[in-house]
């Protein structure tokens, strides 16, 4: 990996950051804060979120066993691709690599950034090939886009040809986990003390059942989350998002119960469409929803949608000819969609 310094954007680096008094200190109501024009009235709402979010960043760190210095956190995962790409590629200059099919986000912010992207597709197993990937990359490559367990394909990328990129690339390697916690690999969190150039994303949205909230976490290195907050929103994460992510991560019980549910609900679910006629594959998942290959699956698209019953159509992307991706519900919408699909 290339020394930090030279991966960052100049403009980025040569911030100045430094920090009133006022904004370091903690916040109490001890104190009379006469500083940020806040309404004075219609306690506790007037008052600005916690910039820091140190409560929940030492929520964060001590579930997911790493040190709050490696937390950054950001308003959904829009907002942490987003903040990849303003602190480390600078706009028509730098490339960036992003292994297809998989989330849109990683192209769009591309786009948004002006930072060119080079594809690399997936092989017939939807898995990484190493090899393939690095040879997309040249001095101005600054990210690797992973998505493990990826989507929509619902498969974990082999840990071998990670191990690979993160010892070869010049750059930063991202590994988006949203899916993590559906799956039976272990988490690239615990590899960060390994490699300098590894960034790990995840979110509340799936297995915490915390989509409305808008809570992403990203982990890496101290001296890269440092970077990262440099480009950081002030007030990024609203109070309202902070308390209700505090409040549920205290109840690690309840949510590894519903992440059991959906898993023995996923392998139900992959038995009934295998043995539906118009199914013509049911790929492997460690996700919490799965990639189906139909007959046509335009067709039983548009029948769903005429039924009430909205799945995520994927022709249209690389690999991914006739699949929908769909969702593993409650067991009566699991049932509604399975009754539908018997009846087409």
């Amino acid at each position: 990996m290339k020394p930090l310094k030279e991966l960052v954007r100049t403009n980025v680096l040569n911030m100045d950051m430094q920090v009133s008094d006022n904004d370091s200190r903690v916040r109490t109501e001890s104190c009379v804060w006469l500083d940020r024009d806040e309404n004075p009235y219609n306690s506790p709402y007037n008052r600005y979120p916690d910039s820091s979010m140190a409560v929940l960043k030492a929520s964060i760190a001590k579930i997911k066993n790493v040190q709050t210095t490696n937390v950054f956190i950001a308003n959904g995962r829009y907002a942490l691709v987003d903040s990849m790409y303003r602190c480390f590629c600078t706009p028509g200059v730098d490339n960036v690599v992003i292994v297809e099919p998989t989330y849109d986000v990683y192209r769009t912010m591309a786009e948004l950034n002006c930072v060119e992207n080079r594809s690399v597709l997936l092989d017939a197993d939807f898995q990484l090939n190493a090899d393939r990937v690095l040879e997309q990359c040249d001095e101005k490559t600054k990210l690797i886009w992973l998505c493990s367990p990826n989507t929509p394909t619902g498969i974990a990328a082999n840990p071998a040809e990670v191990e690979v990129l993160l010892e070869m690339f010049d750059g930063i390697v991202v590994v988006d986990e949203s899916y993590v916690d559906f799956s039976s690999q272990l988490s690239w969190r615990t590899r960060l003390g390994k490699f300098d150039n590894l960034v790990v994303l995840n979110t509340m949205d799936n297995s915490w059942g915390c989509a409305a909230i808008g809570v992403a976490m990203l982990y890496a290195s101290s001296e890269l989350v440092n970077m990262l907050n440099r480009v950081a929103l002030p007030f990024g994460l609203n109070s309202l998002s902070q308390k209700v992510a505090i409040d549920q991560l205290r109840d690690t019980f309840e949510a590894e119960k519903r992440v059991r549910f959906i898993i023995l609900e996923r392998q139900r679910m992959i038995s009934a469409f295998m043995d539906l006629s118009i199914c013509v594959q049911v790929y492997p998942s460690e996700t919490n929803f799965l990639l189906v290959k139909f007959e046509d699956a335009q067709a039983v698209y548009k029948y769903l949608l005429d039924k009430g019953i909205v799945v995520k159509n994927c022709a249209d992307m690389p690999l991914c000819e006739n699949c929908l991706r769909i969702t593993i519900g409650a067991k009566p919408e699991n049932n509604e969609l399975l009754s539908a699909l018997r009846q087409y």
